[in-house]
């Protein structure tokens, strides 16, 4: 229908005067009222012209308005006549979520129209203007949200050259009250009667215009009409039982699709940040984190610009958030990107996500720049065994940390799940394949359904890929069934394994069919989850694992198996980061959780792309990189940053005084050991050894990426301050743009102010970012590459089999693949007692994998345990749960 042809008003004039009738018509009726009256083309043009002006700022919005009715079959909705009020609800909510609506219009009788159906509709799409929320907004004044009912709107337009006061007679329905409110606001008085009243004459022959309200066959003589007076007529009809008027209804949905227009644009940040009050000494970060109430996660999430339709609640404080986002905010410009890794740790850890989380604080609480921090999802391996929690620690954590360190929103569950249902196809097809012949195979995996046999997409998938370009399982000859249902997987060749997310030493040597175990997040489908960048971008790179080799040399992939699809389907949510907030109230994305030794150990690229949206182009972005620099951020560099594209503006390295005195010739530290009394005591020697040794050689590999370094010295309880300042003095000889002492443990975003006052005049500096290597270099190449200018290796040295393996990858076009190496966090080198910078050793590769899903080749330097083991005395021991409070004890 043509907007021109739309409308409700129309005039008849009478021997005196001229009344105006208001109400809706039948379809019939709409193209025969005259459209002469100066009001309808005024009404008409003013649409027009909105659409116009909306159009032009988005040619692609089409401003579309949903009508349900009862009854007439010429709505886009139209229900039976005896539909229920549930089903009248379950429409609505359909329409609230569709992004494509952008108003609805109750064309409903009377009885229809309960609370319940009104309050259902969205007001932002009520056009009708009769949802409680929408009359209460127009009673209060606040006409900037909701929608005035289209009949009160059209008489308030009449009404415009009739004098002052107007006389309402009738119901007072809801009608009534959108009119008093109108008029009284437009400056005139409104006075009301009912019928029945008694002095009914006298105050319409004092009024200089009479609205009757519901009048049905009543009237007013006419005698009754002062000259010049208007009478307006609003009269429901009797098949709809409703009144409304379509231009004006058309106007308010494009006053519709200009404000969801205006909410799909950036937010600025209204950001409240929670007060901390820190305590001497620091309690314990259970302590700290039940101390701070956290903010409603929608509160949080309407705070940093994020839609209630991009929210998806996992309880009062943590939700998934929806990668809609992407496509909403992709013109927006991105924010400041930083990347925290660190010097070579000890065993204890040195504290990134500490830092991590601290500089957010102290960006957004204390400098009010916006700020983001991206941090890994803990899996409950270190949780329950040697670490603890992960979620920062002091009064620089993420909040409630129970939450963050136990399940939080299920993703290594779901990578559990997915994991494991891959060995199990594995197994099966394998049984199946020795047990039976290539007809009944056939039969079994295109069954005969209604005496039809189709291929599902995913089998089609499968004989593009082997050159059949059939559809039809009955054009398939002997050999082509042969060659379709035998994926004839070698025993011996089977690469992927069975996962579980608790450190559980003996299933290492436990074997379930072909396969052993791993720790959930050292599966290829975690790397994936990190590194997708959307989720057609998952579900190709889980298609593409390799889970075996055939008998003839060819690789078998999850989509070989047919289990793709489903693998999908159980991460459709995991692949959505969650939103938590630190302990001053700052927004922090958990996401994904590589295990660094075998993969890129970063958190995700869509966690990191979502934020750099939100933050806006003078906020920063936050995101952490496992181990040392010498692994995670070179990883993060040539793996990561190459999926994303990406480019870091800053590297903050962490350093701490105690393993700065280890790299310096201090003496083996041990997790769960007391600290040897170097650790303890003053030993300016011991720092400057660590600072020219490893503090140099990382801050010159992130030097090798052409990215400038703000180096973070994690400070402790035992460091002296003459330790804190040769630290920082001999880190800017070593090439630190600057080097600041932190205190965010005891103090907060507070203690953290000078690193990011660093961290936001080294971002203000142009980046000359560059990748190691090129990706088409041989693989022999990119290794060596890596073990010489990075890890400061003479040379490599590989096995047979590593060269074996090498030739393999290279023929199945994999050689153009990033490398992950796979190498001790605890030195340089592949000697875990080599501290320091170690020189003149040659790498071995003994092995080299590759992950194809995930999108690298990882070289085995050494031997890497993916299943952990847990400790004499782990972590569990301390933790418990109150059966009354139920309140969470021991952890961390």
């Amino acid at each position: 229908m043509q907007l021109q042809n739309l409308y409700t008003i129309h005039c008849r004039k009478s021997s005196q005067k001229y009344i105006y009738v208001v109400g809706t018509m039948s379809h019939k009726h709409l193209i025969n009222i005259s459209k002469s009256h100066p009001m309808y083309m005024e009404i008409v043009q003013s649409a027009k012209e909105a659409m116009a002006a909306l159009q032009k700022r988005n040619p692609a919005l089409q401003p579309m308005l949903a009508i349900i009715q009862i009854g007439l079959n010429i709505t886009q909705i139209c229900l039976a006549k005896e539909c229920s009020e549930d089903e009248i609800v379950e429409e609505l909510l359909k329409l609230n979520e569709d992004p494509r609506v952008h108003g609805v219009y109750l064309h409903l009788p009377p009885a229809s129209l309960t609370s319940r159906v009104l309050n259902t509709l969205k007001p932002e799409k009520d056009v009708n203007g009769i949802s409680d929320l929408n009359m209460g907004r127009l009673v209060r004044g606040d006409l900037s949200k909701g929608f005035v009912p289209p009949v009160a709107s059209a008489v308030l337009d009449l009404l415009e050259n009739h004098g002052k006061s107007v006389l309402l007679v009738g119901e007072d329905g809801p009608l009534g009250v959108a009119l008093q409110c109108l008029i009284e606001r437009s400056g005139m008085v409104a006075l009301k009667s009912q019928w029945r009243s008694k002095s009914l004459q006298t105050q319409v022959m004092q009024a200089d215009a009479v609205v009757l309200l519901g009048a049905g066959n009543m009237d007013v003589p006419p005698t009754w009409v002062r000259p010049g007076a208007a009478v307006i007529r609003c009269e429901p009809t009797l098949e709809t039982g409703t009144v409304g008027c379509i231009v004006i209804v058309i106007i308010n949905v494009v006053r519709s699709g200009r404000r969801w227009l205006q909410e799909q644009q950036y937010r600025p940040w209204q950001l409240r940040s929670l007060k901390l009050q820190p305590l001497t000494p620091v309690p314990s970060d259970i302590e700290i984190s039940r101390a701070q109430t956290p903010k409603p996660v929608d509160q949080l999430a309407e705070e940093i610009g994020l839609l209630p339709e991009e929210l998806e609640a996992y309880g009062r404080s943590k939700a998934k958030v929806r990668l809609s986002l992407l496509d909403r905010l992709h013109a927006q410009p991105d924010g400041k990107y930083v990347l925290v890794a660190g010097i070579t740790p000890t065993p204890l850890g040195e504290g990134k996500s500490t830092v991590t989380i601290g500089l957010v604080q102290a960006l957004s609480a204390h400098l009010k720049l916006n700020s983001f921090a991206c941090l890994r999802q803990p899996s409950q391996g270190p949780t329950f065994g040697v670490k603890g929690g992960a979620a920062g620690g002091g009064y620089a954590q993420v909040i409630p940390m129970e939450e963050f360190n136990l399940h939080l929103t299920g993703d290594i569950h779901a990578i559990t799940a997915a994991n494991n249902l891959v060995a199990a196809a594995i197994d099966a097809r394998m049984l199946h394949e020795a047990t039976q012949s290539d007809k009944a195979l056939f039969s079994r995996l295109v069954p005969s359904v209604n005496g039809v046999r189709r291929f599902s997409p995913i089998q089609i998938s499968r004989l593009n890929r082997l050159g059949i370009n059939k559809t039809d399982p009955a054009s398939l000859t002997p050999e082509e069934i042969s060659t379709f249902v035998r994926l004839d997987l070698d025993p011996s060749k089977i690469t992927w394994q069975r996962v579980l997310d608790t450190n559980d030493r003996f299933l290492r040597k436990i074997t379930v069919g072909q396969a052993r175990f791993d720790i959930a997040v050292a599966s290829e489908i975690m790397a994936i989850l990190a590194l997708a960048d959307s989720l057609e971008d998952m579900k190709n790179r889980l298609a593409r694992m390799v889970v075996g080799t055939s008998r003839s040399g060819e690789p078998v992939t999850a989509e070989d198996l047919g289990v793709s699809g489903a693998l999908a389907v159980l991460m459709k949510d995991a692949i959505k980061p969650t939103l938590m907030q630190t302990l001053e109230g700052t927004p922090v994305f958990v996401h994904a959780g590589p295990f660094a030794n075998i993969a890129h150990g970063n958190s995700s690229v869509l966690a990191d792309k979502l934020a750099l949206k939100l933050v806006g182009r003078d906020g920063f972005v936050v995101t952490e990189a496992g181990f040392g620099a010498d692994i995670g951020m070179e990883k993060f560099f040539n793996i990561k940053c190459r999926a994303s594209g990406l480019r870091p503006n800053v590297v903050v390295l962490v350093a701490t005084v105690r393993a700065l005195k280890m790299h310096g010739g201090g003496p083996n530290v041990s997790a769960g050991a007391p600290l040897p009394r170097e650790y303890i005591d003053e030993n300016l020697s011991l720092v400057a050894g660590g600072c020219h040794s490893n503090l140099r050689k990382q801050i010159q590999i992130a030097h090798l990426f052409g990215v400038p370094v703000v180096v973070a010295l994690n400070v402790f309880r035992t460091d002296t301050q003459a330790e804190i300042d040769l630290v920082c003095q001999l880190a800017k000889e070593c090439g630190a743009s600057d080097a600041v002492p932190c205190h965010h443990w005891a103090q907060g975003g507070r203690g953290s102010l000078e690193l990011a006052q660093a961290v936001n005049e080294a971002a203000s500096r142009p980046s000359n970012f560059q990748f190691l290597y090129n990706k088409e270099m041989p693989i022999v190449e990119k290794i060596r590459t890596i073990a010489k200018k990075v890890y400061g290796a003479d040379d490599i040295k590989l096995s047979p089999e590593a060269e074996a393996k090498i030739d393999y990858y290279s023929q199945q076009g994999y050689g153009s693949l990033p490398i992950c190496m796979a190498k001790t966090h605890l030195s340089l080198s592949h000697m875990p007692d080599k501290k320091g910078a170690p020189t003149g050793f040659v790498l071995p590769i003994r092995d080299v994998r590759a992950s194809i899903g995930a999108g690298f080749v990882y070289p085995l330097v050494g031997t890497m345990s993916t299943m952990p083991g847990l400790p004499t005395r782990p972590c569990f021991y301390d933790i418990d749960l109150d059966p009354v409070t139920e309140e969470i004890t021991g952890l961390f």
